[in-house]
């Protein structure tokens, strides 16, 4: 794995997104996809993460969060690009509202 192929993805996801499972969504997908990072409810009724690994495993975890689990209702997801920083060794939930690394 080249780093030219690494990077970092933060996405907010807005919608019915609290109380349905979203986060072990996220989480389940992500450790499949041998990411690294976290995933937080916020306190404005969304879920945020940051997540590094290979951009091609990034965009697949980007189309899950536009899908969501079952019970949830996505309406939008705002993404963020940026550069691979290697910060993380696995991938968690955060407790909510965590804003930062």
């Amino acid at each position: 794995m080249s780093r030219g192929e690494m990077a970092r993805l933060e996405a907010s996801v807005r919608g019915r997104v609290h109380g349905v499972g979203f986060r072990y969504y996220v989480v389940s997908r992500a450790e499949r996809l041998g990411l690294t990072g976290w995933v937080a409810n916020e306190q404005d009724g969304g879920v945020r993460c940051v997540v590094e690994g290979q951009r091609s495993d990034l965009e697949l975890l980007l189309e899950a969060l536009k899908e969501g689990p079952a019970s949830a209702i996505v309406e939008d997801v705002i993404e963020d690009w940026l550069p691979y920083t290697g910060h993380w060794g696995s991938f968690g939930i955060r407790s909510s509202g965590h804003r930062g690394d």
